[in-house]
Parts: C-alpha cells; sequence; structure tokens
C-alpha cells in the first residue's frame, strides 16, 4: 500500500469511526430519553464488558502494573462522570447543539495543559481559545432565545460539564498511551466505569423493558466499532490529516437529530460552530504530535 493509499484509507476509517460514534450519540439519547441516562449507560456497559471481556483475553494479555491501574482507574472515574453528564443533557437539548459545544474541550485541554503540564501557551492559542469562548457564547444566547423545553438550560450546563471533563480526560491519556493500548484501556474502562455505577445500582438500577435490549446492544457495538475503527486510523496517520474528521460530528448529530428526533438546526447554532471548529484549529500547534491511541479508547 503507498503512503498515499494508507491515508486515504486511514481516513476513511476515521469518518466511519466518527460516523459510528455519532450514530451511537443518537440511541443513548432514545434509551436516556426512555430510561434515563443512568439506567441507559449501565446496560450498554454491561454488553461492553461482554463485548470486550473475550477481545482482551484473545489478545494475551499481561497484568498492568499497580501504577497504570491506578490510572486506568483514575480515568475510568473522569469518563464515568463526563458520560453521565453527557447522556443526561442531550436528553434534553438538540444533539446538534450538545455536539457543538464538547468541540470546545480541546481549548480547554490547551489550559489544563498548560496550568498542571505547565506547557507554553501561544498567542495562537489564546486566540484560538477566545474563538472558541465565542462560539460557545453564540449557541448559549441562541439557546436561551429559542423555544426549547424548561429543562434545556441545565442540558446545555451538561454537555459543557462534560466537555470540561472530556478535557481532564485528554490530558490524563497522555501519559496513559505510554503504557497501555487500546483493548486494555476499553476492557478496564468497561469494568471499572460499570463497577463506580454499580454503587448506586441498589438506589437506580432497573431493568429495561424487552424492546429496549436491542438498542442498548446496538449502543454498546457501535461504541466498540467506533473504537477499533479510529484507532486503526490514528495509528496510519498523522492527527494534523485527521483532525478536520472529528468536526464531521456535529453533521453525523445533525443528520440523526433530524431524523429521529424532530430537531432542527438553527442558523446560530451553525454560526457557533463555526467559531468553535476555527478556534480549535487556530490553537492547534504548528507540528502536531500523533493522537495516542488511548485518547480515542472513551466510553
Amino acid at each position: 500500500m503507498t503512503p498515499a493509499s494508507r491515508v486515504a484509507a486511514a481516513f476513511a476509517a476515521a469518518c466511519a469511526g466518527i460516523a459510528l460514534y455519532s450514530v451511537m450519540d443518537a440511541v443513548m439519547k432514545g434509551l436516556s430519553l426512555a430510561m434515563g441516562a443512568y439506567v441507559a449507560l449501565f446496560w450498554r456497559l454491561v454488553v461492553g464488558v461482554a463485548i470486550m471481556t473475550p477481545l482482551f483475553a484473545l489478545s494475551k494479555p499481561r497484568l498492568p502494573e499497580a501504577r497504570i491501574l491506578r490510572i486506568h482507574f483514575i480515568r475510568s472515574v473522569i469518563i464515568a462522570i463526563m458520560a453521565l453528564a453527557f447522556f443526561w443533557g442531550i436528553a434534553r437539548v438538540p444533539l446538534a447543539e450538545a455536539i457543538a459545544l464538547t468541540f470546545i474541550a480541546p481549548l480547554i485541554a490547551l489550559a489544563l495543559a498548560a496550568l498542571f503540564l505547565k506547557e507554553r501557551v501561544g498567542i495562537r492559542s489564546v486566540l484560538g481559545s477566545l474563538l472558541g469562548l465565542s462560539g460557545v457564547a453564540i449557541i448559549l444566547a441562541g439557546q436561551l432565545g429559542s423555544p426549547h423545553t424548561a429543562e434545556a438550560p441545565l442540558g446545555m450546563i451538561a454537555v459543557l460539564a462534560s466537555a470540561i471533563f472530556y478535557a481532564v480526560n485528554l490530558v490524563i491519556a497522555r501519559h496513559q498511551a505510554q503504557h497501555a493500548k487500546p483493548i486494555e484501556i476499553a476492557f478496564f474502562q468497561n469494568w471499572f466505569i460499570l463497577a463506580l455505577l454499580s454503587l448506586a445500582a441498589p438506589f437506580l438500577l432497573e431493568v429495561p423493558e424487552s424492546r429496549h435490549w436491542p438498542a442498548i446492544a446496538a449502543a454498546a457495538v457501535l461504541a466498540v466499532v467506533s473504537l477499533l475503527f479510529l484507532s486503526w486510523a490514528y495509528a496510519r496517520a498523522e492527527a494534523q490529516i485527521l483532525l478536520s474528521v472529528e468536526y464531521t460530528a456535529f453533521i453525523w448529530a445533525a443528520v440523526m437529530g433530524w431524523l429521529f428526533f424532530g430537531e432542527a438546526v438553527t442558523l446560530v447554532t451553525v454560526a457557533g460552530t463555526v467559531l468553535i471548529v476555527a478556534g480549535c484549529l487556530l490553537a492547534a500547534r504548528k507540528t502536531v504530535q500523533p493522537v495516542p491511541e488511548a485518547e480515542i479508547a472513551t466510553a
């Protein structure tokens, strides 16, 4: 395979991965509306564990050191909060608006890296952050002036909180990527998050009706297959080549939201998204390091 065809294949795989993950978000929104974010995520993880356990066993794994297990656990706590906040939020706001707001996460990660990893923040990063924040402000202003439900503002706050935790997750992933492969990360992530959610099971857990199980299984399969597609893609092409693929999630979210939930995409949301994406691209460093495999092993 020539370098050009390898990059093209990686680009196609990344597009497929983002598309599948966007469909999973739509499935999870439907499940969250039907049974609540906690119950939907819990049972999706149960199916995810059933999928990842044999895959992990087939990879001939070795038990990680205690310090690596601690990293897996800490990141799982962050992802558990992130996922609950996100799925709770998208049950209350249109998918396209929610996905647009999550695009602010890379800019937050830059600030966190500067704060905790002492990385230097250049003028491009500052300007990019200001652009991104302007985009968020526009989307929030549009939300306040739209005829959405009374819970919509809380949903927007939940999605923004999820974006903050996702940014923390990205910073942790930079360390985790040096010690673990995607299958190992996904395996421990599913088990640890399931264990954490189990603490609230006596109070919140319900057994879904039989008609919901196909959607739960579909969400789990979509999450795993999306992870494999993205892992394959980022192992074969530089992050700077695949960066723009991440923003196709907005298109898929708009399509899924319109198709399944009758959600219209407003010009205000599009304008805000353009500013956020422009801010992320402006803040990107001239020399972009390949994205660690761990960064794409999210819940």
